[in-house]
């Protein structure tokens, strides 16, 4: 298993002073991702063994408070209930990044004390029947109902995270190209409870699509479309933060 590791940050996991764990690997190819290199698993030479990654929170334990699973997407790693066991025995807390697109997995997270993580930040890219145009083109079924379904797949996601008991927030991108609407915001709301959920701008750069990499100015992604975005999820009694 393949990382990117992020020594030292004081912004990825809220009040801790962590270490981040990108994992190489996703199941969606979100054209504005601008983790291109892990997405597609491509080798660079900022890619390190995850023991290694290990090596340097055993050295840094005294100094860390926490470490974040990020991505990519953490939850394709059947590995993942393990490395939380190993990070929490380091008296390190675990903040976990993720897609939704793997409930089974977060069930089995939850379900153990030792492997829960004490906080998961949601995606929310798109309403939930729209996210079979973030997959693969070779998992997308025209005129047919995929075997698997990434809006459903969120629903549950989503719904194991509000009963879990465990710190969370929601995160989405205000994108160009009016690629999010106030609709996706409606139709994203019901998945939702009183947490913080995060309204973030896009920033070219790396995208998974090069087209992305430079968008026009007036092809959205504003910061009025940011407020707006954010706006609507108030009026629908949600936590709407822009940062």
């Amino acid at each position: 298993m393949k990382i990117i590791l992020r020594k030292t940050s004081l912004v990825d996991y809220p009040g801790c002073i962590s270490s981040v764990f990108f994992f190489s690997g996703c199941n969606l190819r979100c054209p504005w991702c601008h983790n291109r290199d892990l997405i597609l698993g491509n080798e660079t030479n900022d890619l390190i063994t995850l023991n290694d990654g290990l090596a340097h929170i055993r050295k840094r334990q005294t100094v860390l408070s926490g470490v974040v699973l990020s991505g990519g997407e953490p939850c394709l790693f059947d590995e993942l209930p393990d490395l939380i066991i190993e990070i929490k025995s380091l008296s390190l807390k675990v903040k976990l990044d993720t897609n939704g697109m793997f409930p089974a997995m977060l069930e089995k997270l939850f379900g153990r004390e030792e492997t829960r993580p004490d906080y998961v930040a949601l995606d929310l890219k798109l309403a939930p029947p729209r996210y079979n145009e973030l997959l693969p083109e070779s998992c997308r079924v025209s005129g047919q109902k995929n075997i698997f379904d990434p809006g459903e797949a969120l629903i549950q996601s989503a719904a194991l995270i509000r009963g879990s008991g465990i710190t969370h927030e929601y995160r989405t991108l205000a994108l160009p190209f009016a690629s999010i609407r106030e609709k996706d915001i409606e139709a994203l709301a019901p998945l939702t409870d009183d947490s913080s959920w995060y309204f973030r701008p896009f920033r070219g750069g790396n995208c998974l699509d090069p087209a992305w990499d430079n968008p026009e100015e007036d092809s959205g992604g504003t910061p009025e479309q940011l407020e707006a975005l954010a706006a609507r999820a108030r009026e629908l009694g949600k936590a709407g933060l822009t940062h």
